[in-house]
Formats: structure tokens, sequence, C-alpha cells
């Protein structure tokens, strides 16, 4: 082909792909990691979810949303468990203003809640860096959003899995469950603590302890516009139960003990 044509076909062709192009590029790439473990009861699952649906209802996330350079983010919600139990409830939507925003919302909420066993944040983490990279969204930043209510005890250790993930140059978000104290084996004092030590992670990481159920849906609304925004100083929402480091593999080691 003579030079001048190709070069026209050249630019046709760049022309005709930057439309579909630009439909994927996002502020972010939002992945929303639920646990459906049963150490929370029915009542917690439905507040879990019903929080999640009341931020994407909100104008405050659609302003945020709206107040991006691209003016677009990429959101999924996946249910997660044990280490082979994950399940995407919502596949990766577009949400560029309050009519996307509450169709996701209205998509969640038509889909009913489960319960599984165990609690494998290390399951949830690998899973979730495998649909940011099966997104096929061109995203200004990358974020695993996870909220439970438990530390890693199944599947490999957690923080293998949050290396790896903030290795991906994805930013690890927490919002630890502390609407009980902990009364049973697996569970864990202070989760706080190890959400902030041995989960989140990358740049501008930082969680929103959710302690009490009359405040649970505000927590999650807060942390979905800090999310969107891309807002980094997380010290007027963090209130650690302590002082001192966490054992990152505390629940690791009492299933083993446990095995044994």
């Amino acid at each position: 082909m003579p030079l001048a044509p190709l070069l026209v076909a050249l630019v046709v062709f760049a022309g005709a792909s930057l439309p579909a192009l630009a439909q994927t590029e996002v502020d972010l790439a939002l992945v929303l990691a639920v646990d459906i473990s049963y150490s929370m009861d029915d009542d917690e699952q439905v507040l879990q979810r019903e929080g999640f649906i009341d931020a994407f209802s909100s104008p405050l996330v659609h302003e945020a949303i709206a107040r991006g350079a691209v003016g677009r983010v990429g959101g999924t919600y996946m249910e997660w468990a044990g280490s082979g139990d994950q399940k995407v409830v919502v596949p990766w939507r577009v949400i560029d203003g309050a009519e996307t925003a509450l169709a996701f919302a209205a998509e969640l909420a038509r889909q009913p809640t489960r319960r599984a066993r165990f609690t494998s944040i290390s399951g949830a983490l690998d899973f979730s860096a495998g649909l940011l990279a099966e997104s096929g969204l061109f995203a200004a930043r990358q974020v695993i959003d996870v909220s439970g209510d438990g530390a890693n005890n199944n599947g490999r250790n957690v923080s293998e899995a949050r290396s790896d993930v903030l290795a991906k140059g994805i930013t690890i978000n927490g919002l630890p469950i502390m609407l009980k104290e902990p009364r049973g084996y697996w569970d864990i004092k202070d989760l706080d603590l190890y959400y902030r030590d041995c989960v989140i992670g990358g740049p501008g990481a930082f969680m929103v302890p959710a302690r009490d159920k009359a405040q649970f849906r505000e927590a999650i609304k807060t942390k979905i516009v800090r999310e969107v925004a891309g807002l980094t100083d997380p010290a007027p929402l963090i209130h650690f139960a302590q002082a001192g480091g966490a054992d990152c593999r505390a629940r690791e080691n009492a299933r083993e003990r446990w095995r044994d």
C-alpha cells in the first residue's frame, strides 16, 4: 500500500479506537471484597449489604465521582469466605453519575445474601487482584476494599498475599467489623490493629473500623467517598484499640494447632 493511504488508514483506525478506550478509562477501579463467613450473623449480613447499597445511592458518592479527573469509576462487588469460596455478585460496572450509581445499588439489592465457612482474607486478596487484572479498565488507581470481622484462618498466609497484591501497585483498604466482643475460638481481639498491620497497604491506604451497628452504614459510606475521592489522610477515621503490633499469623497458627 502506498504510504499516504496507509497513513490515512492508520489515522482513521486510531480515531475509531478512541471512543472505545475512553469508555474504559476511569479514575478508580474498585473491588468491594465483602466477608460472608458464618461469624457474621444474618442481621449483620443484611446491615453490611444495605450499607453498600446506601453508599452508592448517596449524593455524596455521586458528587465524589463527578469531581474526578475522568468523572468515572469502575466497581465490582464480590463476596468471600474460605480460600476456595469467592463469588462475584455484581460484575464490573462503569459508574459515571447518579443514574449508573443507583443502577449499581439496585443490582446489588436484587441479589440474595449468603453465608459460608472459614475466613480467608488471603483468598479474597488473590481473587480481587485477578478481577482487577481482567477488568479491561484503564484506571489511575486500583483499590481492593476488604471488609471482614475476623483474621485470616484459611488459605495461604495473609502477609504473603498482601505483599503480592502491593507489588502490583494495588492499594488495599480495610473495614474491620467490630460489632461484637470476641468470644469464639477463631475470634481475635483488636481487629483494627490486625487490619492495620496485616491487611491494608499501598499508596494512601486507610481503614474505617465499624464498631457500632448504628454507625455501620455511615462507616461504609464514608469509606466509599474517601476511596472515590482519593483522599489520603486517614487520621480522623482511625481509632486503634491500643498501641503495638498485631500477630499476622494469630489465627493461622491457631488453625495449625487445632489440626494437630
